[in-house]
């Protein structure tokens, strides 16, 4: 028998035995959850077609997309997402290797996820990155494989990500101004990311998605600018307001709530052109008329979407997060590396996502939440 410790990182304690393997757990959600996650030895086969069914969770929320965070290391050091201090990392028999991670990929897609990304730290630290989204990009079942970037390292890149199968981008980019941007990431970078820019178009990535945290004080001046930004380029601008994670000075008197900055546009432009969002989508979409770009704003503070969330989260050390505000946590890397089976690793995922709660807390209890830092997340 072999056990396998915190593979749950939640409250109270339970025992879970898979195939003579004794995982030791915790359980904070509900009865149902308890009796789901103790019978899991046997599950698919006491239960008819249960790994054909779609991940869902306990309110029918289905999740078809995961992100996947390939690094902790980043070469920007964004107040954001990183204490000034920096963040404590992970020795390299902690993360996930590459066969773990393609093994996961391929559960996941059996499972019924569509969609990749992958986050970091910054991914394109990674030398291997290209043969990381060639695997992704050839899974059967996944039909899109996307990327976060801060864009400072990946112009040199890019070309051979694409021929590699990465079809969709967001880049990071949260000031069009030089002196701004060193204060923010801590670094130079600026024109790079604006290189980066014209090449992703170049490369066809379109829209190209920016994505921007505003915040009072800083950048809250530059609404309209990154407007203007959407003029005579397919790109789409994605306002997203700060959020509370652990060591990054979050405050609600730094906070633009999206409904300020669209009021922000509104008295520049006047009326704006509302458009349709995706389903699952996490951001409302608007065009300046005349612009060929458009402009998104993701409120997940003062307007959550929780209840359309589809989205799973993968932390670089195998950590599977159901809610980015969540602290509770499944090692998959712990489960992988005690032997656990395929069907057993994909009743415990079904287990963790029942236990996933109905909307986040709070901006204000989130800030006093313990979490991870965004950097140890993945973007």
């Amino acid at each position: 028998m072999i056990l396998c410790r915190h593979l749950f990182m939640t409250r109270a304690p339970f025992t879970v035995v898979i195939n003579n393997t004794q995982l030791n757990s915790h359980l904070w959600y509900s009865e149902t959850s308890r009796r789901y996650t103790n019978n899991v030895n046997g599950h698919a086969k006491n239960q008819s077609g249960v790994d054909n069914l779609p991940l869902m969770d306990l309110l029918g929320r289905k999740h078809d997309y995961l992100r996947i965070s390939l690094t902790e290391r980043c070469n920007l050091r964004c107040q954001y997402c990183m204490p000034a201090e920096g963040v404590p990392l992970c020795g390299r028999n902690e993360l996930l290797s590459r066969d773990e991670l393609s093994r996961l990929v391929r559960l996941f897609a059996s499972l019924g996820v569509r969609k990749v990304r992958l986050t970091g730290g910054e991914p394109t630290l990674r030398p291997d990155l290209a043969d990381v989204v060639r695997e992704v990009a050839a899974t059967d079942g996944i039909a899109t494989v996307a990327m976060t970037s801060n864009g400072v390292a990946l112009a040199r890149r890019l070309p051979a990500l694409r021929r590699a199968g990465l079809g969709a981008l967001n880049l990071s980019l949260d000031t069009l101004r030089e002196d701004r941007y060193e204060r923010m990431a801590r670094r130079p970078g600026l024109r790079k990311v604006l290189a980066c820019v014209d090449l992703a178009l170049q490369l066809d990535y379109r829209p190209l998605k920016i994505n921007t945290v505003l915040m009072k004080g800083f950048n809250d001046d530059e609404i309209c600018d990154f407007a203007e930004f959407t003029k005579d380029k397919d790109i789409e601008v994605r306002f997203i307001e700060f959020m509370p994670f652990s060591g990054n000075a979050w405050a609600d008197a730094r906070l633009v709530p999206g409904d300020e900055a669209l009021a922000a546009l509104r008295n520049r432009y006047g009326d704006l052109v509302p458009l349709a969002a995706p389903s699952c989508g996490t951001a409302s979409l608007w065009r300046v008329p005349g612009h060929v770009g458009r402009l998104g704003f993701i409120s997940s503070m003062t307007r959550p979407f929780c209840g359309s969330c589809n989205r799973l989260r993968l932390t670089a050390d195998g950590g599977l997060k159901v809610c980015l505000f969540g602290a509770d946590e499944l090692s998959l890397r712990d489960a992988l590396r005690a032997g656990v089976a395929d069907d057993d690793l994909s009743a415990l995922v079904r287990a963790a996502l029942r236990r996933k709660r109905p909307q986040h807390a709070g901006m204000r209890e989130l800030a006093r939440a313990k979490n991870r830092p965004m950097i140890l997340i993945g973007g």
